[in-house]
């Protein structure tokens, strides 16, 4: 694993519930600011929900997962507000 990976992978296990950030924070955060399709290829490839990926989004909020259904429940059951496939409140954090 890169130290890229493993930065991502940490910094998306430290956020917390309705905490919500852009791929571009997660990439900036991590060192890369211009990755932030190698986070969704990264929090993609996860097997399991040991870290929560479902927290992070497009920078405008949308939800994009393969994993869409699954990502806007668990959003909405830590009092995320969604209208359709987008994040309202709380602001997104973003680059």
């Amino acid at each position: 694993m890169t130290e890229f990976e493993e930065g991502v992978l940490a910094i998306v296990g430290e956020l917390q519930p309705g905490q919500v950030v852009s791929y571009g924070w997660v990439a900036r955060e991590a060192g890369k600011p211009r990755a932030a399709r190698a986070v969704g290829n990264i929090l993609g490839e996860l097997s399991d929900d040991d870290r929560p990926w479902w927290r992070v989004v497009q920078a405008n909020g949308e939800i994009v997962s393969p994993r869409r259904s699954d990502q806007r429940a668990l959003l909405l059951a830590e009092g995320v507000v969604l209208a359709g496939r987008r994040v309202i409140e709380p602001p997104v954090q973003r680059p």
